[in-house]
């Protein structure tokens, strides 16, 4: 209830701003269309005018805007009509920096959108590489981690502000993250497309600590998470967030929170999303850094050619800190798990060396002081290839402790290079109920369907299981109070 209020009043506020905003070409401001001049003075000074001036819309209608680093200010609506394109420029010194850079930046701003059937494009493979030049020149200070500087701009960066919308535009092309919302209040990002395949790490959309969000009705191809939920801040966390209507394809994680998991993540929906040709997981929740993640209702998603369907992870990455993940509900999925890598020819794929030999759908993963809790699972269909190999790693029951526990290690599912259940392996987790799940394996597999270790009040309700030449369902170790029935 407080989640659908928070957009009512968002909507309204809306109706309200258009009423009165006034809009101002961007040719009035000299800003030039031919793709060639730096407007980066021209486009600040007609935001700062529009802001001094009661507020408004600045219009760019068709042609090719180049621009380093622009500040948007209360009040202000960047709008892109059908054919503008705002170019980023290729040069790094043209960028503005704080605590991130990027080619549209806003902190503590109100009322500001980012609106049109136009496009937004960060140009950033050349963006990259010149920062990356920048760097083995000396001319700047960066530890070049894996040949990859931290002086690259996004393409969006706004901190702090309240009442944002990003609506219909393409944003395409991004040098880093392609868009960051850091802390901010009332966000919604609806009908948008996101192409960004330029270089590493370019997540579709990340959100760190923001209250009253909707990410829907859009597109988003990256090279890195498609839309990732983060937690910097010990004092802050993301609350009451909607994920609805969206189609994700990523070489990383469809829809992931963390890793960066301080504060935590409370109130979250994830509905009816479509996630298809992504390397690791379709959906990722990870608490790793001493935040908690909970009430998190999960309903319809599609995966389709993914290769990890659900993953769920406990870490302990900050000494001292112990990390929490309780009151999850996941239904109504489908999922088709693939042989082959998921993402190959794309541009950027996920690292060959990190993938297991043999594919788990789902993973629950705890830690032994650090249960997963209060996990209900409904109307779940997985389409499993099977055929694993034993060859490449077979864990034997009777070894499950020789699983790592790793709980300082970067989360993804491919963590433990192998577990020994082909469609669920669940670890360190209590009061879970599983109803109405179907597993087929379709070719023979070494591994058992479920496989649980150090698990407890475990109810399978209605459980169908399909897989060739192997009549054992599943196998408990360390467990207590576990219940499976087929009816």
């Amino acid at each position: 209830m407080h989640l659908k209020k928070t957009f009512i009043i968002l909507i309204l506020f809306l109706q309200t701003f258009a009423g009165y905003a006034k809009d101002y070409p961007a040719s009035l401001f000299s800003i030039q269309s031919d793709g060639i001049t730096l407007n980066t003075r021209s486009i600040q000074f007609g935001i700062d005018y529009i802001n001094k001036n009661g507020g408004g819309r600045l219009v760019f209608s068709v042609g090719r805007y180049l621009t380093g680093s622009i500040h948007l200010k209360s009040n202000v609506t960047i709008h892109l009509e059908e054919g503008a394109v705002l170019i980023g420029s290729v040069n790094p010194f043209d960028y503005d920096r704080s605590d991130f850079t990027g080619l549209v930046l806003a902190t503590d701003q109100e009322n500001v959108s980012i609106t049109g059937k136009g496009i937004i494009d960060g140009q950033g493979r050349a963006l990259a590489n010149n920062t990356i030049k920048n760097a083995h020149y000396k001319l700047v200070d960066d530890p070049l981690k894996y040949d990859r500087t931290q002086e690259r701009p996004m393409i969006i960066y706004m901190q702090k502000c309240k009442n944002v919308i990003i609506k219909n535009i393409t944003v395409q092309n991004s040098a880093f993250w392609v868009q960051t919302y850091d802390q901010c209040k009332n966000l919604l990002v609806d009908s948008i497309t996101v192409s960004s395949k330029s270089f590493w790490n370019n997540d579709g959309i990340d959100i760190v600590d923001c209250d009253g969000v909707q990410i829907s009705n859009s597109y988003i191809d990256a090279s890195d998470d498609g839309i990732c939920l983060k937690s910097h801040s010990d004092n802050a966390f993301c609350n009451n967030v909607l994920i609805k209507n969206n189609i994700v394809r990523s070489s990383a994680n469809g829809i992931k929170f963390g890793t960066a998991s301080r504060g935590g993540f409370r109130n979250i929906k994830i509905i009816n999303n479509t996630v298809f040709d992504t390397y690791r997981s379709a959906l990722a929740l990870e608490s790793v850094d001493g935040g908690f993640l909970e009430d998190i209702l999960v309903d319809g998603l599609k995966s389709i050619n993914t290769g990890n369907v659900i993953f769920m992870r406990l870490g302990e990455r900050v000494k001292n800190r112990k990390s929490s993940m309780q009151r999850i509900t996941i239904k109504n999925v489908t999922a088709e798990v693939p042989t082959a890598k998921p993402d190959e020819g794309y541009e950027y794929e996920g690292p060959i060396e990190d993938m297991p030999r043999n594919i788990s759908p789902i993973i629950i993963a705890g830690l032994p002081d650090q249960y997963i809790h209060d996990v209900t699972f409904s109307n779940i269909d997985i389409q499993h290839p099977g055929g694993g190999n034993s060859l490449f790693a077979n864990i034997s029951l009777d070894k499950l402790d020789s699983i790592p526990e790793i709980p300082t290690k970067y989360p993804e599912f491919s963590m433990f290079k192998e577990v020994p259940a082909w469609g669920i392996y669940i670890r360190h987790a209590k009061k879970l109920n599983f109803h109405n799940i179907k597993l087929k394996a379709k070719k023979k597999d070494y591994r058992l369907p479920i496989v649980m270790d150090d698990v407890h009040n475990a109810q399978f309700n209605k459980i169908e299981i399909e897989q060739v030449n192997q009549e054992k369902l599943y196998h408990d170790y360390n467990s207590t109070d576990i219940l499976l029935s087929k009816e």
